[in-house]
């Protein structure tokens, strides 16, 4: 396990550098990220290459044995590349081009802008393929699904769109288009998405275009990681990213390299509403899930944050350790602060790292510090994995979709998601978040919230687990799209509907709106946002409407399916509901449950097959104390103890 910095030495006096690693040495850092952003100084001139600055910087981190990952600078093509070149640049949905001066604004599917690509990525990595000291390598920068308008990328959809449908006339059907006279009568009558609101437009285009540009991403991140593979056939590859304004389907995303990278920015201020989801837990496992292995973050909160929006306040006491130690209890094997130094000079002046504009090193860094010298006694948990019973499914076409259409005031797809594992993290369940056609056969419970848009392979697969005796919980809004993200016509929940044992009705969309529900045992709960109201068929009621005009009928059922139990939650309630839901949900199936968990507390379990060890993060402002069941041995400060004792934002190992 290894603690790391973002560098850019190409920002900095070169007066700087060997002071900078031998500060770096003396701390811990093991590892540094470079180049990402440093086109310009590799290839200052069009086909003039300067390896030399470079060159230094790797002898002198070199000398203090500390790694690197390298970087595809392909993010910020240098300023003579879009002047030589302007129809590299993007087109917005209006179809003008995008200002550049900024990032991110080459259009990836441009063949122009390709060749320079392919040409930096072939020169870097013949350069560096010998060192030893690169232990991993990154392709370009936080991409997301772009949605570009100029001719190549429409050019590219329509030829994707008969690839996919073969004819006009099935592209006429799968989208609806006899609404609004919108049929097409040639190819080039396609068009993406405009600037006007998706709601507005056909959302099957809209999905369509979603899952084009992801898909271009992904052939991206394919191509430059095979030109890398070709000259380093043993290459570690990666890519970094987060949840932005497009993302793009992750587990294409990620499938041609051989590991995740996150970028990591939790909360410094927690919400005052204890229910308000801030916990980068939930993030976290997900990154986990998507190649179910081990993960890096490529970019940790380490001091205030300000570019895109004005700087936040600065992180607490204990949170660049404690946020840190959370992601390795998650699963992450390496953690990458950014950044070293906080820049001078660009946009970014104010988004700040380890050191700031003061080039005096204080609180922040001493914490930094203290964090690498902790991680250094994790030697124990390396080889240890994350066990779990329960998987909550994501998938990315229902969040796509979604935001296409949104469905009622405050409802959100991820929101859904996170319910049911702040649930069933109270109680200090490891849980595993997965793509829809993962194996689940080896779990206990299956959550598979707002199944929205129907998936031939994604249904068989919760059928299938299910009918082999699994525990399925799924919710509102599933089975209401067909593969097109046209609606189904059938009674939901449609597909899922012998699973559920019940039919929808009809559906009161509440929004901000409260009514209640009682469950089986007379407890109530609040509820907003949506109402399926529900009649059964082989289901039992486990909970029902306490009020508007379809009081007394379910809202939340259990059916038991061949071998297995299913439960539908037909309403979007407050986390006391899901917590107590949760809580029958492990006792029936036999989950083991710690009761009392402090408010903030979380618990997660990681085991080499013969020992376990129970990690604590105190993810609050205050100070908790948990009663273990008998003593257990701190792997932190080396003693047992009875009960473990946390500071805000403190974190302990103990050995079960």
């Amino acid at each position: 396990m290894k603690i790391g910095v973002d560098y850019y030495p190409e920002q900095w006096d070169k007066s700087l550098w060997e002071k900078d690693a031998d500060l770096m040495s003396k701390t811990g850092v093991k590892v540094v990220r470079l180049a990402e952003f440093a086109w310009s100084r590799l290839e200052p001139r069009e086909g003039e290459f300067d390896f030399a600055w470079l060159d230094e910087v790797m002898r002198i981190f070199a000398r203090y044995r500390i790694d690197v990952v390298m970087s595809i600078p392909t993010n910020c093509p240098p300023l003579w590349l879009y002047r030589k070149h302007p129809e590299i640049i993007q087109k917005g949905p209006d179809g003008s081009p995008i200002q550049t001066g900024i990032r991110g604004h080459r259009c990836i599917n441009s063949e122009v802008f390709m060749s320079y690509a392919r040409r930096i990525t072939e020169r870097m990595v013949r350069h560096y393929s010998s060192s030893a000291q690169v232990i991993a390598w990154q392709i370009d920068n936080e991409l997301e699904a772009y949605q570009c308008t100029c001719d190549t990328c429409r050019k590219k959809f329509r030829d994707w769109l008969i690839d996919k449908h073969d004819s006009i006339a099935n592209i006429n059907a799968a989208f609806g288009n006899s609404v609004w006279s919108l049929e097409y009568s040639d190819i080039s009558e396609v068009e993406p998405p405009t600037a006007y609101p998706k709601a507005w437009q056909n959302p099957a285009l809209c999905l369509e275009f979603q899952r084009f540009s992801s898909e271009c991403t992904a052939k991206y991140v394919k191509e430059l990681a095979m030109i890398i593979k070709r000259e380093i056939p043993k290459a570690n590859l990666t890519t970094n990213t987060w949840f932005c304004e497009n993302t793009p389907d992750f587990y294409e995303l990620f499938d041609q390299v051989d590991f995740v990278s996150y970028d990591n920015y939790p909360p410094v201020m927690l919400p005052a509403d204890p229910d308000e989801f801030y916990s980068h837990a939930f993030h976290l496992d997900l990154m986990r899930g998507i190649k179910g292995k081990k993960f890096w973050v490529m970019e940790q909160l380490s001091g205030p944050t300000g570019s895109w929006a004005p700087m936040t306040q600065t992180p607490r006491p204990g949170q660049i350790m404690g946020y840190s130690l959370q992601a390795i209890a998650h699963g992450a094997d390496t953690v990458v602060h950014f950044r070293w130094r906080t820049a001078v000079s660009g946009a970014e002046m104010h988004w700040h790292g380890l050191i700031d504009h003061s080039n005096v090193p204080g609180r922040r860094f001493n914490e930094f510090a203290e964090l690498c010298n902790t991680v250094g006694k994790l030697g124990l948990i390396e080889s240890t994995e994350i066990v779990s019973d329960i998987a909550i499914i994501y998938c990315p076409e229902n969040d796509w979709a979604f935001k296409i259409q949104p469905q009622t005031e405050g409802f959100y797809y991820l929101e859904q998601l996170k319910y049911f594992h702040s649930a069933f993290s109270r109680y200090g369940a490891n849980i595993d978040i997965v793509p829809a056609d993962a194996d689940l056969s080896h779990y206990k419970v299956v959550v598979a919230p707002t199944m929205y848009v129907y998936d031939r392979k994604s249904a068989e697969n919760i059928y299938r687990y299910a009918i082999n005796g699994g525990t399925l919980i799924l919710t509102n809004r599933s089975g209401v799209k067909d593969s097109n993200n046209n609606c189904i016509m059938q009674p939901l929940p449609t597909v899922y509907k012998e699973l559920v044992g019940a039919e929808v009705t009809e559906y009161d969309p509440i929004g901000n709106n409260n009514q209640t529900i009682v469950d089986f045992a007379g407890n109530r709960f609040s509820c907003s946002q949506w109402c399926d109201i529900l009649t059964l068929t082989t289901a039992k009621a486990y909970a029902e409407y306490d009020d508007g005009f379809y009081r007394c009928c379910p809202a939340v059922t259990m059916n038991r399916y061949c071998n297995g139990v299913v439960y539908y939650v037909g309403t979007i309630c407050e986390m006391d509901f899901y917590e107590s839901f949760a809580g029958n949900v492990m006792r029936q199936t036999g989950i083991p449950r710690l009761k009392g968990l402090p408010a903030g507390v979380e618990v997660t379990t990681r085991t080499n097959g013969i020992d376990e060890f129970i990690c604590f993060f105190n993810n609050s402002e205050e100070n908790a104390e948990i009663s273990l069941p008998k003593a257990m041995f701190s792997i932190l400060t080396g003693v047992g103890k009875d009960k473990v004792t946390l500071k805000p934002f403190g974190f302990d190992i103990v050995r079960k």
